[in-house]
């Protein structure tokens, strides 16, 4: 029980902390502590008091860990069906009216508070009253995973997540459901020592799930402070750089002047095009280094209330010479107004849509969408190129790394820029791929972020194939 207590007490810490504003995370990370104070009632009962008791400590400090035992319990009684309740509507929200929304958490205390007040209070044998509390548990638990497993997901990129809450959560709460509640109702007490095996194989699963896939946005965020500290580090350095080229090119450039002016004055050819020679390089070099140091630049957003698939359009439209054999299809849901930096968005998606038809070879499919969830807008690129293997999808946000070869004038810039852009807006950019079938790639805003409206309109599809 002291693995599951520190297991599950970490697990709450990590998602908590993974995104301190999400409503999601924080009712998760109270089903996780929920748990985790029942296995601190479970040592203290079966370890710490016996201890205390055989090396003589004082009774007021054994009434101290009895006292933390029995508030540990009512925690994990009454918390573990309250918390994932409230984490199941919140993962898939009820169809109500805001104030109803903002009341439901205090409407669902009230059978605890009923239960705390007319029932017995705590024992060690019996330490909650369970012919009563079970009429409310075990409906507030099955209700809530039904709604986590109704929960559609309407983009392929999340649906992951999604089976991997399903894995992670619902198992180890439903078989706690019928030790805790169900089975002490009918007399079989003590029940939740059973509970170690199965919340065990829960947090494996957890554990392999994050560092695998991430869990909850904490892999996300893992990766999210990685590349934005390379980002940091790689501006930092490009603009220093780009300062001391910039003075010294422009004394090459000073001097280069006056050599070529003394080369034309006095007919000398071939110091001339020597001349010319070096001044050339030195502008070469220049706009180079510019071309690196705009791509990684701290972005200053230019806000502008836009339409999202009207720019989508307009963006493509721009890249329809150089599609040639692709085949393009867009599926847009139309009449979404944000406040984005349109020149910069237009800038993104048509980098990551030059690296997909890059990536085709100039034939294939390429799939745009916008589609829309209760909370966010996604575009999608998906293509039909080679795709890619595990390992190069954990280096493709990374600044210079590049799999395309022979060519001087690409930095490895372009996925790290769109990734630049979308944190800049608050949203993220995320990518799946598989060898054989093609890489598809998600520009996510979050609606609040970016102070989403709607129009009114409808989806617009069209296919068509450019030559």
């Amino acid at each position: 029980m002291l693995f599951v207590l520190i297991a599950l007490w970490a697990i709450a810490a990590i998602i908590w902390l993974s995104d301190r504003h999400a409503s999601v995370n924080h009712w998760l990370g109270a089903v996780a502590f929920s748990g985790g104070a029942g296995a601190l009632a479970a040592v203290l009962d079966l370890q710490w008091l016996p201890a205390a008791a055989e090396a003589g400590m004082n009774q007021v400090a054994q009434q101290l860990l009895y006292r933390l035992q029995a508030v540990s319990s009512l925690v994990s009684y009454y918390g573990l069906p309250y918390s994932f309740l409230l984490f199941a509507i919140v993962y898939r929200p009820l169809r109500l009216s805001k104030r109803l929304l903002q009341t439901l958490p205090f409407l669902l205390l009230i059978p605890i508070i009923l239960c705390i007040v007319f029932t017995p209070f705590y024992t060690v044998v019996y330490p909650i009253s369970f012919k009563i509390v079970i009429w409310w548990a075990v409906p507030y638990i099955i209700f809530g995973a039904v709604q986590i497993l109704l929960k559609r997901q309407l983009h392929a990129s999340f649906s992951r997540s999604h089976w991997i809450i399903c894995s992670v959560v619902l198992p180890p709460v439903m078989f706690c459901m019928v030790m805790n509640y169900v089975f002490p109702s009918f007399g079989m007490l003590r029940m939740w020592v059973y509970n170690t095996w199965v919340v065990g194989l829960g947090v494996t699963v957890f554990i392999v799930a994050l560092f695998t896939y991430g869990f909850m946005g904490v892999r996300v965020n893992i990766d999210r402070r990685r590349f934005d500290s390379t980002l940091r580090a790689v501006t930092s350095g490009t603009a220093i750089l780009n300062h001391a080229i910039k003075n010294d090119a422009g004394k090459m450039r000073l001097f280069s002047e006056k050599m070529k002016a003394y080369a034309i004055e006095t007919n000398q050819q071939e110091l001339l095009e020597d001349v010319e020679t070096v001044l050339n390089a030195s502008r070469h070099m220049q706009e180079m280094l510019q071309r690196v140091h705009r791509r990684t630049e701290d972005l200053m957003l230019q806000l502008e209330t836009t339409d999202l698939a009207v720019l989508i359009e307009q963006t493509m439209k721009g890249y329809e010479p150089v599609l040639r054999n692709v085949k393009l299809h867009t599926a847009l849901t139309k009449g979404w107004h944000c406040r984005i930096d349109p020149a910069q968005i237009s800038e993104a998606l048509g980098n990551i849509v030059a690296n997909a038809v890059e990536a085709m070879k100039g034939s294939g499919e390429l799939f745009i969408q916008l589609n829309e969830t209760k909370r966010e807008l996604i575009i999608e690129v998906k293509d039909t190129g080679p795709g890619m293997i595990k390992s190069e999808m954990g280096k493709v946000l990374e600044p210079f790394y590049t799999t395309k070869n022979g060519s001087d004038t690409n930095f490895g810039l372009g996925l790290p820029y769109a990734y630049h852009v979308m944190r800049k807006h608050r949203g993220m950019l995320d990518m799946r791929s598989k060898p054989g079938v093609g890489t598809s790639i998600y520009l996510t805003f979050p609606k609040r972020s970016v102070q989403a409206a709607r129009a009114e309109g409808n989806t617009s599809e069209r296919g068509e194939a450019i030559g």
